[in-house]
């Protein structure tokens, strides 16, 4: 167990806006940042944080919450791995009870999946580092690719022993148990026999972009025709090859801040750009890029550098993968290397000031790029001009953004010297197309039939007036719980001639304080259980110390009520995405008119709880006429004079 003064600590030292964007590039927006959604695929920002209340919330998912909240949500940590990692990231030393065996038992698949891998890891960089088998083998490889040893550390990078159990011996020997060995892919079981996967390669981790294991790169060192040169973890459920790239946790801070990302194709190309100097890059590790892959990086950046080697084959395949980054609204450009050189081999043999001149004077426009590939090849060939016309204007279809689409229609023009016209005429007649595939797809995905059948609509949901009353008082004592405000109220007080009449006073007081007391008052509860619960926590809290800090009631409270609350808190923050202010409209904010706020509100309360009470007598006698009397009726007639004061408390005529 973390001791509860860790977690304090953690929950003090923590900023949101810092965690956060190690993982979703965020952008000023007011008092708040707002980004992509990392839970959707969306391409308008719909992810608000509030560095102020020090909580978050996706309008597009519907989630939100605290620091750490975000952290299991995203990462998908347990409560006290999201507090670990804090700590790991603020320098926070942890106090903590040993785990028993039964405790480390207990863990789940998933956690028990990362505890294995995170052994290998760690068994892996101590057999390069530490045996003689090691340091001969694997270590003098990586030295011969010119990594030093703070870049090997940096990444991790291991040895596995050329024997047919070592590291699946020496992981039983510790305790971890076969069958996670066999998920993760990292031992191979066959009837009564275990073996290594990785034996006699070295080994390059492979991490999400939080820092955890998901799995391994292992490239072979011999000359063995029958192995593969470079073998992968197999997919599990900590590893999906086709959504993760390797080098996003050391390179998201620097794609982030440098606003763009270098993408190759192999994990040396990644290590050598980033001892060189360079460390927004990222790989695909072998893989066809894909749409997953993509998003993590639209995450951090709108811009990708996909760099190639001279090899004119592989660029030609590595073209599809230009179409899906489009797809996705980002900016591409393309640069490729000499021939015989790579993106390792050039960064090795050149300086940083000369590797980011090279890259500054050849990453070319994506349409210059696929132009000048496929244009050298057909420029003699009237029918293959036309093929790669075609081919260059389907790429830019898939551009979302009209503008950019035009723009480049006009650039295509130039190049290939051919008409804006047919060029425009053949954008209309693939989107033409593809909207017809689209359309035709749906009318299959239905059975034929004579006449449509109408599904009813649904009956229109009522407004629960009473739940939109009680949420709105949780959100002013959220809001303005701790603050001191002048508050008018009515009182009925005799004239001189003997009548009663309304006359106002102001009394000062909290927030917090106005609004308990008048609830008391008129013997008001709360229907609804989690405002129920979520009020008395307020006031018990706020009670206690009225200098407390509202949104730090969210680290204490019950996760589904701290849901909840985030909810309510991050509800105006909704309306700041659309920017109305850049409209120039300037809408009237709350805090202008709080006292008016709380008190209309707790009189709402008031007015429609006499209605209820009014519609339950009209029900009673209705069902039973020996009820109608005197009483009853003296009853109604005094709740209907309350509503009428109230009314006039509220400026309404009734």
């Amino acid at each position: 167990m973390i001791s509860k003064s860790t977690i304090d600590q953690v929950y003090e030292t923590s900023r949101l806006e810092e965690v956060i964007g190690d993982f979703v590039q965020l952008k000023k927006a007011g008092t708040n940042f707002k980004g992509l959604s990392p839970f959707s695929d969306e391409r308008s920002p719909s992810f608000v944080v509030s560095p102020v209340k020090q909580i978050w919330k996706d309008f597009s998912s519907g989630k939100g919450g605290n620091v750490v909240a975000f952290l299991m949500e995203h990462e998908h940590f347990t409560y006290p791995e999201a507090i670990k990692y804090l700590a790991k990231k603020y320098n926070i030393e942890i106090e903590e009870t040993e785990q028993s065996d039964e405790q480390k038992q207990a863990q789940d698949k998933r956690e028990s999946l990362y505890l294995v891998s995170e052994f290998a890891s760690k068994y892996f960089q101590n057999i390069l580092l530490n045996t003689d088998q090691g340091k001969s083998i694997g270590l003098s490889y990586f030295k011969e690719r010119g990594f030093t040893d703070e870049t090997i550390k940096k990444f991790n990078l291991g040895y596995s022993l050329d024997q047919w159990s070592a590291f699946t011996d020496a992981a039983l020997k510790k305790g971890y148990k076969l069958e996670f060995l066999e998920a993760t892919g990292l031992t191979i079981v066959k009837e009564n026999k275990q073996f290594d996967r990785f034996k006699g390669r070295v080994l390059f981790p492979i991490q999400s972009m939080s820092g955890r294991v998901l799995g391994f790169g292992g490239r072979i060192l011999t000359n063995d025709k029958k192995a593969a040169k470079y073998l992968n973890s197999p997919e599990s459920d900590l590893y999906h090859k086709s959504k993760v790239l390797y080098g996003i946790y050391n390179a998201k801070q620097s794609i982030a801040k440098e606003d763009n990302c270098y993408l190759v194709e192999g994990y040396t190309d990644v290590i050598q750009f980033y001892q060189t100097g360079i460390k927004n890059v990222v790989s695909s590790s072998g893989t066809a890029l894909t749409s997953d892959q993509i998003r993590l990086i639209n995450r951090l950046t709108k811009n990708i550098t996909v760099l190639f080697d001279g090899d004119a084959a592989g660029m030609r395949a590595s073209l599809r993968g230009i179409d899906l980054i489009l797809e996705q609204g980002m900016n591409v450009k393309v640069c490729t290397f000499p021939e015989g050189e790579d993106p390792d081999s050039f960064a090795k043999s050149n300086t940083l000031e000369e590797l980011k001149q090279y890259l500054d004077d050849n990453a070319k426009d994506f349409i210059q790029f696929k132009a000048s590939v496929l244009y050298e090849s057909a420029k003699n060939d009237p029918i293959k001009k036309a093929e790669t016309v075609r081919d260059i204007v389907n790429s830019i279809a898939k551009i979302p953004d009209r503008i950019k689409t035009e723009i480049y229609i006009q650039e295509c023009a130039r190049i290939m010297d051919i008409s804006e016209e047919v060029l425009f005429t053949t954008l209309a007649q693939l989107t033409k197309k593809e909207e017809t595939e689209v359309g035709k797809q749906s009318k299959s995905a239905k059975p034929n039939q004579a006449f449509d059948v109408i599904k009813p609509q649904a009956p229109v949901k009522k407004v629960d007036v009473q739940y939109e009353l009680e949420r709105k008082i949780i959100e002013i004592l959220l809001l303005y719980g701790d603050r001191t405000e002048d508050f008018e109220d009515l009182i009925l007080k005799e004239n001189d001639k003997g009548h009663l009449e309304l006359e106002p006073i102001i009394q000062q007081s909290k927030v917090f304080e106005k609004v308990y007391l008048d609830l008391q008052e008129d013997e008001m509860e709360f229907l609804n259980p989690m405002f129920k619960d979520i009020y008395y926590a307020i006031i018990e809290a706020l009670n206690q110390n009225p200098e407390f800090k509202i949104e730090n009631i969210i680290n204490t409270i019950d996760p589904i009520l701290a849901s909840e609350i985030t909810s309510i808190l991050m509800e105006d923050e909704r309306y700041e995405l659309s920017d109305w202010k850049r409209n120039n409209i300037f809408p009237k904010t709350k805090k202008d008119t709080v006292s008016q706020l709380v008190s209309d509100t707790i009189l709402r309360l008031r007015c429609f709880l006499i209605d209820q009470k009014v519609t339950r007598f009209q029900r009673e006698t209705l069902q039973d006429k020996t009820m109608i009397n005197r009483e009853i009726l003296e009853e109604v007639k005094d709740y209907s004079g309350l509503k009428m004061l109230l009314s006039r408390k509220l400026n309404r005529a009734l």
